[in-house]
């Protein structure tokens, strides 16, 4: 990597530095993207500082993944790729894959399909509530069996470090002992619900990575960029009111890592700019209240 700054500085992911802004791939694999266009913008983003990927498999059905081995492989040392399992592709669209077995096969695809040995990062998505797909009969999985087969599949070299997505308090309180390095959920400075997640976080020193940062298809009234407190303050700070909404999010914790993804040059520059944005005191306090 040659850039000489980290987006939004840095903070610690299973052990190593990244940058606090790091690149949610998922949109890159959607159909009438162009691939050449899409690989020159991931090695865009690595050269303006991005070292924290996130993809999976069940993006795209592996053209995510395809697409970071084109552009990277044989990968940088400082680059960390973050995978997620519990979900696949099927005729039919996204579906659950919660089964132990089916973990085990999503971690041997994400292998194959980013072409390494062993994958830097595994999130555990769980399906227990939304936003998305809510697990329902053979579905319904005990964690401690999950995680007792990404376990054996990180003791045998498959997996570097293990994290949880979309799991409450109680539930990463009890998957600690497992060693949890990281947590992807729901939240943004509009919708909460995910706060004391957050808050074990912090306590643990574990990597707090949210998603849906400016808002969610799934729920109405999340529309972040067009509220008017953040508005106002973008105006005043003469930012967009992304970089407002993920300047807040940085601020919230020292161990928040931003995953904002794009498709275009132009909003890839918008959200790494995010990470030069100084929000005053006033403008966390009412941001603070939104929620």
């Amino acid at each position: 990597m040659t850039a000489t700054t980290s987006p939004g500085g840095t903070a610690k992911l299973a052990g190593r530095e990244v940058a606090r802004i790091g690149y949610g791939v998922m949109q890159l694999g959607r159909p009438g993207t162009d691939r050449a266009d899409q690989v020159k913008l991931l090695r865009e983003a690595n050269q303006a500082g991005v070292n924290h990927l996130d993809t999976a498999q069940f993006y795209s059905d592996g053209r995510c993944n395809d697409l970071i081995r084109e552009a990277f492989s044989p990968y940088p040392d400082d680059l960390v790729v973050v995978t997620k399992v519990g979900a696949e592709e099927s005729p039919q669209g996204l579906r659950l894959a919660q089964q132990p077995e089916q973990l085990r096969a999503q971690v041997e695809a994400n292998l194959a399909s980013l072409g390494v040995e062993r994958l830097d990062v595994v999130n555990l998505r769980r399906a227990d509530a939304g936003p998305g797909l809510i697990a329902e009969g053979d579905q319904l999985v005990d964690i401690d069996d999950q995680l007792a087969e990404l376990i054996s599949l990180r003791e045998a070299g498959k997996i570097g470090s293990l994290g949880l997505s979309n799991v409450s308090a109680d539930q990463l309180r009890h998957a600690l002992e497992a060693g949890i390095v990281c947590v992807q959920n729901s939240y943004n400075v509009l919708a909460r619900a995910t706060e004391p997640v957050l808050e074990l976080c912090r306590e643990h020193e574990i990597a707090w990575v949210p998603y849906f940062p400016l808002g969610s298809a799934f729920e109405l009234g999340q529309d972040v960029t067009g509220n008017p407190v953040v508005t106002g303050i973008a105006a005043e700070l003469g930012a967009t009111p992304a970089q407002v909404a993920l300047a807040w999010l940085l601020q919230r914790y020292a161990g928040t890592l931003l995953i904002a993804g794009t498709a275009t040059p132009a909003h890839l520059a918008e959200n790494l700019a995010a990470g030069q944005v100084q929000l005053p005191a006033e403008a966390v306090a009412a941001l603070d209240r939104l929620g």
